[in-house]
């Protein structure tokens, strides 16, 4: 059996393998250096931890694949970070800012194919089945994303708009990512379907856990910008529940600070804070994710192995529920 922490340091070794042409560094250098800022490697994790699972042989066919869900997962950061004009992703400078947008696009490209060819290191007779349930997620990814973008000029968003759209952008790489561990694991087909489920709610549990750390969180902790929400008129669990729950004044204000051009990032993010401490819909996000939780829960204890064999993958999903604020 195979720890988080040691699973971890596979991928991190994985990634420090990766090559590329020397002829061709002004495409794969910002591809190094995305990969090289860290990051919790959470999608790859649990892959291997799926996989696991159902097997002790997990070195030979599944360490590549998995790192292609990584490659894949910064690919989307690469993009996003350009399109919510982010100056900083993990205390580093994202791309575009430290060389240009260009670059970015096209190094990003780049990361999305080499991801599809390390999918495809993995066990011949399984490549298929990975890159069909692969695909699906990939636009679901794409179809989330525009949701967000749509939202972003909305005022009447629901929260049931709003967990749709993460189920897509966000849930469902990392519902694939425990799905594909199963498949290589040659989990039965039960399992396969209870670990894509369980991720699922996992992602669901960890978007909305990341609204809330993108207002109440300190930068530095998080390793990325605070209220860029807020400055981009994201639509998020939180907002969500303001939007349905303001009346009168507080419901015109909430709108005007949606609307409103000529105000500074700071009194924003102030006035919006506020709003929201005055709702409490920071306790609202906070049962929301507990409910997904135990959705996880769940699921995970109904796998059919023994506990023993589900220790380290517990630990680590409790892990990432007890975050820096």
């Amino acid at each position: 059996m195979y720890s988080a922490e040691d699973l971890k340091e596979l991928v991190e070794k994985s990634l420090r393998g990766m090559q590329y042409p020397n002829d061709h560094s002004d495409l794969y250098t910002p591809v190094t250096y995305s990969l090289s800022i860290g990051g919790k490697r959470i999608r790859p994790i649990l892959s291997l931890l799926s996989c696991n699972l159902f097997t002790d042989r997990i070195l030979d066919k599944c360490i590549l694949p998995a790192t292609g869900l990584e490659m894949f997962h910064c690919f989307t950061l690469i993009h996003d970070d350009i399109m919510d004009n982010a100056d900083i992703r993990r205390n580093h400078p994202v791309i575009h800012k430290k060389w240009n947008v260009n670059v970015a696009i096209l190094s990003g490209d780049a990361m999305c194919i080499e991801s599809y060819k390390l999918l495809c290191h993995a066990e011949p007779t399984k490549i298929p089945d990975i890159l069909q349930n692969f695909n699906k997620a990939a636009l679901s990814v794409c179809e989330g994303q525009q949701y967000d973008m749509n939202y972003e000029a909305k005022t009447t968003v629901t929260e049931e708009d709003y967990l749709t759209m993460i189920e897509l952008k966000t849930a469902a790489l990392i519902s694939v990512s425990t799905k594909i561990g199963a498949i290589m694991g040659e989990a039965p087909s039960a399992d396969v379907d209870r670990l894509a489920r369980l991720g699922l709610n996992l992602g669901m549990a960890f978007q909305i856990q990341d609204d809330i750390l993108d207002i109440y969180a300190d930068s530095k902790k998080i390793g990325k910008d605070v209220g860029k929400d807020i400055a981009n008129n994201k639509k998020t669990y939180l907002l969500t529940s303001a939007i349905r729950l303001a009346k009168g004044e507080q419901k015109k204000e909430l709108v005007a600070l949606l609307n409103g051009a000529n105000i500074s990032f700071e009194e924003k993010y102030n006035r919006v804070k506020a709003i929201y401490d005055t709702l409490k819909v920071k306790d609202l996000a906070e049962i929301k994710v507990k409910e997904y939780f135990s959705a996880v829960e769940n699921e995970l204890k109904a796998v059919d192995v023994k506990p023993e064999r589900k220790q380290y993958f517990k630990e680590f999903i409790d892990s990432l529920f007890i975050r820096q604020k």
